[in-house]
């Protein structure tokens, strides 16, 4: 007729404990479901474009310098410094690929993207630009480039790590 008190409690501690976990799973889904993220994002008046336009070439520039003061002090002879240079290299050819890819998207004129669908853009070009359609999906997949570049910034420090490793067990004899 009355209800156990030892059982009670532990449903009751049992319910508290799978509260927490409930609730962080819901805040989780409403507040953290990922929005689409797209390769070349458009950016809203022209201050916008233009800043970010000069940070592609600033970025682009700074890793030319990176590789020009790798190749004079002689450094790309160590394989973790060749790997970061190859990465510069990537990086360089990605910022001139999306700086090419906003001005034609956003300030060329040359052609119209519009969203139809998700994951689907129409792609409208100007009378004779019929060819720019596939040259601006082309440089969409600017990810082939990105990616490669941090895949090689990646394995260049990891070896420098490892060689400075090495190094400090050679001196310390451990």
């Amino acid at each position: 007729m009355y209800a156990d008190p030892v059982q009670t409690r532990r449903r009751t501690v049992v319910g508290r404990h799978l509260a927490i976990p409930a609730a962080v799973l819901l805040w989780g889904l409403l507040w953290g479901w990922p929005a689409p993220a797209w390769a070349i994002q458009s950016h809203g008046g022209p201050e916008g474009l233009h800043a970010h336009q000069m940070a592609h070439l600033f970025f682009g520039f700074s890793m030319g310098l990176l590789i020009y003061w790798l190749r004079k002090r002689r450094l790309v002879t160590e394989q973790g410094w060749r790997f970061i240079q190859y990465g510069a290299l990537f990086f360089i050819a990605w910022n001139l690929n999306a700086f090419f890819g906003h001005w034609l998207e956003e300030a060329s004129g040359l052609l119209v993207t519009e969203r139809v669908g998700p994951m689907h853009i129409r792609i409208t070009t100007s009378e004779g630009y019929g060819w720019l359609g596939v040259v601006f999906y082309l440089v969409k997949l600017d990810h082939l480039l990105c990616v490669p570049a941090l895949v090689c910034l990646y394995l260049g420090l990891r070896r420098l790590l490892r060689d400075a490793d090495q190094r400090r067990q050679a001196e310390t004899g451990a």
